[in-house]
């Protein structure tokens, strides 16, 4: 009886053996194709990250020449030049405020370097460079 019995436990095996050989052939055909489509992909990725890098360099190259015929880009500010232009100009803070239409508190806290000036004050203290003492007394007048 023994001998039967492991006959078909040998037998069972066998089937199961068989079975599980079908069920993980149809697996390892998907996983070989899921590999494939993942190494295409990031074939892909990598070809347009290389794009991108192309891009990006090519419109820094062209952004450049661009930023530097605008006019507002190539003024400065400092502060030490701010007071050194206020007492060219023999004026307070509180004249130099008048005439760039700001407070005398934005005018002393640009001086001592605390804030900055707008892109649009510090045109106007472009324009205090070009002035003089009449031009300013007179513009104060007015």
């Amino acid at each position: 009886m023994s001998n039967i019995g492991s006959v078909l436990k040998s037998e069972i095996a066998r089937v199961s053996r068989k079975e599980v050989r079908g069920e993980t052939q149809a697996l390892k055909k998907s996983v070989s194709q899921y590999r494939s489509q993942i190494a295409d992909l990031r074939r892909r990725l990598q070809a347009l990250e290389q794009q991108v890098k192309r891009l990006g360099k090519a419109t820094t190259k062209l952004a450049v020449p661009q930023e530097e015929s605008e006019p507002g880009s190539q003024l400065r500010f400092s502060a030490k030049g701010l007071a050194a232009q206020r007492k060219r100009l023999g004026l307070s803070a509180a004249a130099v405020a008048k005439l760039l239409g700001v407070s005398a508190l934005s005018v002393y806290k640009w001086e001592s370097g605390k804030t900055r000036p707008r892109a649009k004050q510090i045109e106007a203290i472009a324009t205090l460079r070009g002035m003089g003492r009449r031009e300013a007394a007179r513009r104060l007048g007015e």
